[in-house]
């Protein structure tokens, strides 16, 4: 099961993840990249109980997709309310403000995970450029990390429970065949969206079910677009 988490109320750009390009939501771009992935059997749009969040609902409503309301500051209490509601086996995490993910790259991490559950308790991906955010885990896994993490950053940011626990868990990290994490297409800030807005209104007319190489592609033509956003500091978990 995807669990999407997806809220309103971001510190560095409000309402990012219903922005429009193109009249649509950035929200319905993902997920009808989501979609595309076979290995999925459902998706759930994780959002909180603030009356700010209604809209995500209403979007959700509109696009027939599932969707669970709970903490805003607690996400990991929100996702295992989520797993629990919707009898989740492997809980797949990404997060709303990734509308250039690439369902191949996802279908990839969870095929991997998946067969090899017996060898890994925890999968993410790495140097993929940031915005293809993948992390595969077990129901259990997440029910320990929801029953045993205290500390406010293993809350608030879902999985640090079990990266940083090495002599616990078996974290398996999926690195692209070439480092291209100097790549930002997430939208945390207004020069984000610029760059992620360029991308949309360029490929999605033509392509609408463009992949990471298109993207490559894309920027290799438009190199000066790498400069929109390419001073923006990705946040740390605890920051």
């Amino acid at each position: 099961m995807m669990i999407v988490q997806a809220r309103m109320t971001s510190t560095r750009l409000p309402g990012k993840v219903l922005k429009e390009v193109l009249g649509k939501p950035l929200l319905e771009y993902q997920i009808e990249r989501l979609r595309r992935i076979s290995s999925v059997d459902e998706i759930v749009i994780a959002t909180t109980v603030n009356t700010t969040d209604q809209p995500i609902v209403d979007c959700c409503n509109r696009l027939g997709v599932a969707y669970f309301r709970g903490s805003e500051e607690d996400v990991l209490s929100r996702y295992y309310g989520a797993a629990v509601e919707h009898q989740a086996d492997v809980v797949v995490r990404v997060t709303a403000d990734c509308p250039l993910i690439d369902p191949e790259v996802c279908e990839t991490a969870i095929r991997h995970f998946i067969e090899s559950k017996d060898k890994y308790d925890y999968l993410r991906l790495e140097h993929y450029p940031r915005g293809l955010d993948t992390e595969v885990f077990s129901f259990k896994g997440l029910e320990e990390c929801y029953r045993e993490a205290t500390a406010q950053p293993d809350r608030e940011h879902v999985t640090p429970f079990f990266y940083r626990q090495p002599e616990r868990y078996r974290v398996k990290k999926l690195y692209c065949p070439e480092d291209l994490s100097h790549h930002r297409w997430t939208v945390d800030t207004s020069e984000d969206f610029e760059l992620v807005r360029r991308v949309l209104e360029t490929l999605y007319p033509i392509q609408p079910f463009f992949t990471m190489e298109n993207c490559l592609e894309l920027l290799q033509r438009y190199p000066e677009w790498l400069e929109i956003n390419a001073a923006i500091h990705q946040k740390k978990v605890g920051e």
